[in-house]
């Protein structure tokens, strides 16, 4: 049974910084692509980060480059994701989600298993 668990959502402050965790069972990260999507209220999924199964190729979505950072430990089977300087318009519940497929440009759909998300609310 595979099982993705986030962790280390939370209340931040706007230039604040948070680190996500996503601790796998059932199945090795290392053998899949994966990814953070996040949610924000009132708006359609989108995805944030990735990692391709191919060759490790890292993805980072326009509105968080240089600010986000996806990294995984393979001995640990975790997926991570480093947020600096976080601002309100990075709101949302954020999910991770792994897929069988080699490359970091397929839709949502492609995703077999998520996690169950966690809140990230960055305010005043």
């Amino acid at each position: 049974q595979v099982q993705l668990v986030e962790s280390g959502g939370g209340w931040v402050q706007p230039g604040g910084s948070l680190r996500l965790s996503c601790a796998s069972s059932g199945v090795s990260l290392n053998g899949y692509t994966n990814a953070w999507f996040r949610q924000a209220p009132g708006k359609e999924l989108e995805g944030v980060a990735c990692i391709a199964s191919l060759d490790g190729g890292i993805y980072i979505a326009d509105p968080v480059k240089r600010r986000f950072t996806i990294s995984r430990d393979n001995s640990k089977n975790m997926l991570y994701l480093q947020m600096n300087s976080l601002q309100p318009e990075d709101t949302a519940v954020y999910y991770c989600a792994t897929a069988p497929v080699r490359l970091c440009s397929g839709p949502a759909n492609e995703y077999d298993h998520w996690g169950q998300g966690t809140q990230v609310t960055v305010s005043t």
